[in-house]
């Protein structure tokens, strides 16, 4: 958004305050300040000058030789072109050495054979407009030899304001509204301005429905006697500085309103309008309109209209129609001063891709309160330049619209403390008057009148008053302050820490174990549960399920995942799900029993005959569990058989995990029950080796963390040794590895599983186990002597489980 410096000065004295100075006080209390530029600089290069005779060219017909005073020196000879060059004009001179716009740098030169000393301008030359039928013509009573801007008072800077700080401020996108923060910040007042309406004609007001509740004020005012003549050079200039062409004294003056106060107009040609009068309806579905831009324009029902009868005339709020615009036979107008609903200006505007000054403002939710001043604004402007004009009838004012004036208690210990400034009652007081703000001072409290023009969307909350004081204040001058605080650890969150624990074990999975996470709902079909011999099990039930036959809710999540194996498989060899969820429990009495799970499935192709004992689904699942465990930094789980299994599990091939210092089981992990397995599916081309595992959340939530602790480098050397056992076949490794440490005497600083092997030489019933053992002592290097007394131990170990030392 562009702003006038020399538009502000109409409104507050900037006597002593530069435009830098304006720029840098808006920035660090009202808005952001993108730019800073001297409007039309050239104009100080450029000379008023005196046509002190003019004389036909020898060799030319249309040009003119002029002699022109300048004001200082002998007179200068320039050869104009222009029809209306004529002696004793005072005009525009642009000497050598001066560049013009595009530019264009005045050189002398001889033009048909005649020296030419500078130029005689034009308004299209200098940037002033479009007007080049010929020179431009100064009045009479600016000085000679004064350069044109100081001549005209035209010296002027440009200040750009991010939109983006000013969008929850819709008073101040109108050059007042500017004027009156500064004057706030300044400590100056705000100069009066006369915007009521002058006294009206005899004649009934203008007809006027609204039909809808989006335009909630509608102002019309009929004005006689008005002629579209050519705006005055401060009027012309003005809205130039701020990007607006100049079109006709009518045009501009509706601009220059909404300009200044931020309220968008529009002048419709009375002798257009259809004695019906005016009606604000919403548009009908395929209506049309062309706009003052030449475009048909296709509406919807969202759209807003303003129409003559049942023709549209303009697209309320955001641009005239082409078919009522004032033109230069215009003397009768129709004054068109509104609120509309700021939604829809901004939707219509958006999907017509036609974004304009007025829908700008309208989209930010102006003051209703507004439409008669603007409306008073406008004709007095109006008056000042034509006395003839006059107001026919009493306005036209109709609508729903309410006062946005409001009152917002704000106490001073509350701004101190959040400012962190130690500022008085009174200077609160002083702060938020010069602001516009009425004040009461109570004994605890101060009673804010908010005024209409910033209770719309902007003022609405003691904060926003906060915000307002600590601005105006200047953050800057609030002294700083050390952060000082007691560092105390919050207390013990178990929704947080329960939270961050599932975090972790879903990054591990869905990490390094290549696992995809499933979602499901937690009721489950009866389907799954007849394939998994549950249904004579209780289950939590729910009255209203979200599909036939899905009544119950899982005891488990494990099945949820079951059922998914199947229809995974077809498409890849190997499968690896994974869910966090909860399962519940029904009791006798009281809610059911919640228990939050993760539950994993891994099912791939059936393993070859002459894959490694430990290349099964059932071992990497197993090891997966542990990973994600250790992972968590938790004391090691112990593996045992599983003696009461899962009904998804086979029975002999199911073990579960205890965590040291925990109640109860912390993992279940099996290989899925073959008939379970036939049930969901998973037969011929779709065979598996399938495992699932449930891992018990609310165990990990407690289990203690694992000690860590530094461990030295060896120095010196470990030992490996190969032993082999043959031992009863339903003997645990586990046992066998405890068995082995106890063996080693505090020497076995690594152990691992090779090789299972039955049959053979292998009495029935029998198993070999064979193992890596890593012995290293950490104050001596171990000889054959070591070796062979840890041997000794080992095969009385094995006689001790019912086994025996293999020496083959």
């Amino acid at each position: 958004m562009k702003i006038s410096y020399r538009w502000l000065a109409r409104h507050v004295d900037l006597s002593g305050v530069d435009p830098q100075s304006v720029r840098a006080e808006l920035t660090l209390s009202t808005a952001e300040v993108e730019g800073l530029e001297p409007f039309l600089p050239h104009l100080a290069d450029v000379t008023v000058g005196h046509v002190l005779q003019r004389e036909k060219h020898p060799d030319a017909d249309k040009l003119s030789l002029c002699k022109v005073d300048l004001g200082q020196g002998e007179p200068l000879q320039i050869v104009c072109g222009a029809p209306n060059v004529r002696a004793g004009l005072k005009v525009a001179v642009a000497t050598v050495g001066t560049t013009l716009p595009g530019d264009f740098r005045i050189k002398k030169s001889k033009i048909r054979g005649v020296e030419s000393n500078g130029m005689i301008c034009s308004e299209r030359e200098l940037g002033l407009g479009d007007e080049h039928g010929g020179i431009w013509e100064l009045p009479s009573e600016v000085v000679i030899g004064q350069s044109v801007a100081r001549a005209l008072d035209a010296q002027d800077w440009v200040i750009e304001i991010d939109n983006k700080s000013v969008t929850h401020r819709p008073d101040l996108w109108g050059h007042r509204g500017i004027a009156a923060e500064l004057a706030a910040i300044l400590r100056r007042p705000l100069r009066p301005l006369d915007t009521s309406l002058p006294a009206a004609g005899s004649a009934a007001p203008f007809p006027v429905r609204v039909e809808t509740q989006l335009c909630s004020r509608y102002l019309a005012l009929e004005i006689d006697g008005a002629r579209a003549t050519r705006s005055p050079f401060w009027l012309r200039s003005l809205l130039l500085a701020v990007g607006q062409r100049p079109i006709d004294l009518l045009v501009d003056l509706s601009n220059f309103v909404m300009l200044d106060l931020g309220q968008p107009n529009h002048l419709f040609d009375r002798h257009r309008i259809g004695a019906s009068g005016i009606v604000v309806r919403a548009a009908r579905a395929d209506e049309r309109l062309t706009t003052l831009d030449g475009l048909e324009r296709k509406l919807e029902p969202s759209d807003l209209l303003i129409c003559d009868g049942p023709e549209p005339v303009a697209l309320a709020g955001i641009m005239g129609g082409a078919a009522s615009k004032v033109t230069e036979d215009t003397s009768q107008l129709l004054l068109e001063v509104a609120s509309f609903h700021a939604a829809t200006v901004r939707r219509t505007s958006s999907r017509l891709g036609l974004r304009t000054d007025a829908s700008a403002r309208f989209e930010k939710s102006l003051d209703p309160a507004l439409p008669p001043q603007a409306a008073g604004h406008f004709v007095r402007l109006l008056q000042s330049e034509q006395p003839e004009v006059r107001v026919a009838a009493p306005p036209t004012d109709v609508g729903t619209w309410k006062d946005t004036s409001k009152i917002v208690q704000v106490r001073g210990t509350r701004i101190r403390q959040l400012l962190g400034a130690e500022i008085s009652d009174d200077a609160i007081a002083d702060i938020l008057r010069r602001l516009g703000f009425g004040v009461d001072l109570e004994r605890e409290c101060m009673s804010v009148r908010v005024p209409s023009n910033r209770g719309t969307k902007d003022i609405g909350i003691e904060q926003d008053l906060v915000e307002e004081v600590g601005r105006i204040h200047r953050y800057g001058n609030i002294p700083e302050r050390e952060l000082i605080g007691a560092l105390v650890p919050p207390p013990r969150d178990e929704r947080w820490a329960r939270r961050q624990l599932v975090r972790r074990i879903e990054d591990r999975l869905a990490g390094s174990a290549r696992f995809h996470q499933q979602i499901s709902y937690s009721f489950v079909p009866d389907t799954t549960v007849e394939r998994l011999g549950l249904s004579d099990v209780a289950h939590v039930a729910v009255r209203n399920p979200i599909q036939q036959g899905a009544a119950r809710v899982r005891r488990s999540v494990v099945p949820s995942l079951i059922a998914l194996l199947a229809s995974n498989r077809r498409w890849r060899e190997e499968v690896r799900l994974f869910e966090v969820g909860k399962g519940y429990e029904p009791r006798a009495a009281g809610e059911p029993l919640e228990r939050h799970e993760v539950a994993l499935a891994l099912a791939r192709t059936p393993r070859k005959g002459d894959a490694r004992f430990d290349d099964n689904a059932l071992s990497l699942l197993q090891g997966i569990v542990d990973d994600v465990v250790r992972s968590l930094g938790l004391v090691e789980c112990t593996w045992s058989k599983a003696r009461a299994p899962s009904t998804w599990a086979h029975p002999g091939r199911a073990v579960h995990a205890c965590i040291e210092g925990c109640d109860g089981i912390a993992a279940e992990v099996a290989v899925l029950e073959p008939g379970v397995a036939r049930a969901f599916g998973l037969v011929g081309e779709l065979e598996s080796d399938a495992a699932l595992a449930c891992l018990s959340i609310d165990t990990l939530l407690v289990a203690p963390q694992r000690a860590t602790r530094y461990s030295a480098l060896p120095q010196f050397p470990a030992t490996r040794v190969d032993v082999a056992l043959a031992l009863p076949e339903d003997k645990p490794a586990a046992e066998v590895r405890a068995a082995l440490e106890r063996a080693g005497k505090g020497l076995v600083s690594a152990l691992e599983l090779f090789d299972v092997f039955k049959g053979g030489q292998l009495a029935a019933g029998t198993k070999s186990l064979a193992w890596h053992v890593v012995l290293q002592a950490s104050d001596r290097t171990l000889g054959e002597a070591d070796v062979k007394k840890f041997l000794e131990r080992v095969e009385r170990e094995a006689t001790a489980l019912g086994g025996q030392l293999r020496r083959d």
